[in-house]
């Protein structure tokens, strides 16, 4: 019972606005690579920046806002996840101090050292969205790729369908 619910939860607030950007229109291919920036930015590590920043990207290479905020809005958990790993590899990265990510060691820091831990996370966090650029330029072409086929086979079936007169 449970898979049904969350088929036909999939079903209604992903597959049919998909379906219904076909139809009014919108290429498999723009819809692709509006899905996969809309993922991409949705993972990104500036806790907060998801739906602005799909939004501007979506508007300078005039791809389907709406299709971008789909995408977008169904990897938020995922965003939420990745924040410690997207910190961690930064840190790795550019050799920064240790990530204190225990929460008695980070008030400690924070009441004894204010000034100090606000510039180690503002540098943690600039670090953690080079990886995560890094990461975004090599996985939304790849995205795209994965995606376009799966529109166009929806597109497909979309026009195999008979159309009913009401």
């Amino acid at each position: 019972m449970m898979n049904l619910e969350r088929s036909g939860f999939f079903r209604r607030r992903v597959v049919e606005p998909v379906l219904q950007l076909l139809r009014m229109g919108a290429t498999p291919q723009r819809l692709a690579w509006s899905i996969a920036m809309g993922v991409v930015i949705g993972i990104n590590p500036l806790l907060g920046s998801t739906t602005v920043l799909a939004l501007a990207v979506a508007s300078v290479f005039r791809l389907n806002v709406v299709a971008s905020q789909l995408g977008n809005h169904l990897v938020y958990p995922l965003e939420l996840l990745l924040l410690p790993v997207f910190l961690r590899v930064g840190i790795a990265v550019f050799h920064s101090p240790g990530l204190p990510l225990e929460r008695e060691a980070l008030f400690h820091a924070v009441k004894r050292h204010p000034w100090d831990t606000t510039r180690l996370l503002w540098r943690w966090e600039w670090h953690a969205l080079i990886v995560w650029l890094v990461f975004a330029v090599v996985v939304a072409p790849l995205l795209q790729m994965v995606l376009r086929p799966v529109l166009e086979h929806m597109l497909a079936k979309l026009h195999a369908e008979p159309v009913m007169e009401k």
